[in-house]
């Protein structure tokens, strides 16, 4: 926009982003002043399978921002969902706050549950309770709970603290399992509950600063809170 001679301060068209301004300039786009930044917002989205999680994607498939509502402004997501996975995805219109939500010195846990193909003991899922290396790179440990064997399949709850590209359909294929259905349920404090496939639920502003130590600014005054178990929806 810059360099299409767009942009505008103190009434001066710009030819080059390099410029300090601060808050007492007038910033101008096509002659009408820039609004004030939105305060910091966050949402709950339930992704379906079938979706990428990018802005756009090289070979045209569906992404999740081209199916959420019309209504709701520019958003970034809070780490990623691949094509085949489904669940809870965090939804921010803030950078700083997406930053926060996704630095490993949160640690803050994301739940799954998972569904492989096989039949899995306890000696099947210690090694990654232990932390695991796969192709050289070191898995965390992670928390892992057989609920029940349907077949030829199981349900796993799984827990993970770093989030890396397919870290669970890696760990589960380096056991000897196959991974048929993923649904992540929580993360950290944020739960996806009874929330409907493809709609989206806001935070409250006060329950997310109150969860990521922010004052009523939206400035630091704590670090993050550690992740809460809290009631699913509907119970009491």
């Amino acid at each position: 926009m810059i360099e299409a001679g767009r942009v505008s301060v103190n009434g001066k068209q710009i030819s080059s982003p390099a410029l300090n301004v601060t808050t007492k300039d007038m910033i101008e786009v096509d002659g009408k002043p820039v609004s004030e930044p939105e305060p910091p917002r966050l949402w709950l989205y339930h992704k379906p399978t079938g979706l990428v999680t990018t802005e756009r994607d090289e070979k045209g498939r569906e992404t999740v921002f081209d199916n959420l509502p019309e209504d709701l402004p520019r958003v970034m997501s809070v780490g990623r969902l691949d094509l085949n996975s489904e669940g809870l995805l965090l939804l921010t219109n803030d950078g700083e706050i997406k930053r926060r939500l996704e630095l490993p010195s949160t640690g803050w846990l994301r739940k799954y549950r998972v569904r492989v193909k096989g039949n899995p003991h306890e000696d099947t899922l210690s090694p990654l309770r232990k932390g695991i290396t796969i192709d050289g790179e070191k898995f965390q440990p992670m928390e892992v709970s057989l609920d029940r064997q349907q077949g030829a399949n199981a349900w796993l709850t799984i827990g993970i603290r770093e989030g890396r590209n397919r870290e669970i359909r890696r760990a589960m294929e380096a056991v000897g399992l196959t991974v048929n259905r993923l649904l992540r349920v929580s993360y950290g404090p944020f739960q996806l509950g009874d929330l409907k496939q493809g709609t989206v639920e806001e935070i409250k502003s006060r329950v997310l600063r109150d969860q990521l130590g922010l004052d009523k600014d939206f400035k630091p005054t704590t670090t993050p809170r550690p992740a809460v178990k809290r009631r699913p929806r509907g119970k009491r």
